[in-house]
């Protein structure tokens, strides 16, 4: 019972929609109107301002790093000894939490089920799954972004880095997680698939730049 709790608690924290309060309460408007029409962090950067953008990146982040770090200690609490529930390992149970977390930020029911795609909620879930990982994508990310100035680009640059670099990175560990590996793969790729309408974009040279007002937004359900 306390597991489903826990389960049902890790999606309701990405289920807040910040990027939401944040436009009703600095601008009063709703940003499901406004730019690309999604409720990430992309969204508030291009229609409130970089600090704006930057806070809701940080707590869209937070939502899924919290939804680890709970479920991270309620497996913590299992005496070794003794099977986890279903026979489920661990890992996957904190994995589960991260991924509903996620679910959470795409389909809150607190907007009407709407929201993001879920790259900064999972970028936050795996922050504290794999935080080097996370590190060495983060600077992939940055990089990529700084040169062309299209976060698309860089979000599928990050997600085509990452499970190489779980996989660098847990290949190392005294107790490498298949689990994790695979999960990593699988949802890395679901980014890139959720970001086919940019890609189409990109490719004809239509995908709007961060400060080029020239390309408006395109209403593809965001970032």
């Amino acid at each position: 019972m306390l597991l489903i709790l826990f389960l049902g608690l890790a999606f309701a924290i990405g289920s807040i929609p910040f990027s939401y309060i944040i436009g009703r309460q600095v601008k009063g408007i709703d940003l499901r109107q406004h730019g690309s029409g999604n409720l990430g962090a992309t969204n508030v950067f291009r229609t409130l301002g970089p600090w704006w953008g930057a806070l809701c990146l940080f707590l869209d982040m937070a939502k899924g790093a919290f939804a680890v770090l709970i479920m991270t200690w309620l497996v913590s609490t299992w005496p070794d000894s003794e099977p986890t529930p279903f026979h489920i390992t661990p890992d996957l149970f904190r994995i589960f939490a991260g991924f509903l977390a996620s679910m959470g930020h795409t389909f809150s029911p607190f907007v009407g089920f709407h929201g993001g795609k879920g790259v900064a909620t999972t970028g936050g879930a795996f922050a504290v799954l794999e935080p080097w990982a996370v590190l060495v994508t983060t600077v992939c990310f940055i990089a990529v972004f700084a040169t062309t100035r299209i976060v698309s680009i860089g979000s599928i640059a990050a997600a085509s880095i990452l499970p190489f670099a779980v996989l660098f990175f847990e290949l190392r560990s005294p107790h490498t997680s298949s689990t994790i590996i695979v999960f990593v793969a699988i949802t890395c790729a679901w980014v890139i698939f959720k970001h086919r309408t940019n890609i189409s974009r990109l490719r004809d040279g239509t995908e709007g730049k961060v400060g080029d007002d020239s390309k408006p937004e395109v209403k593809d359900g965001g970032s």
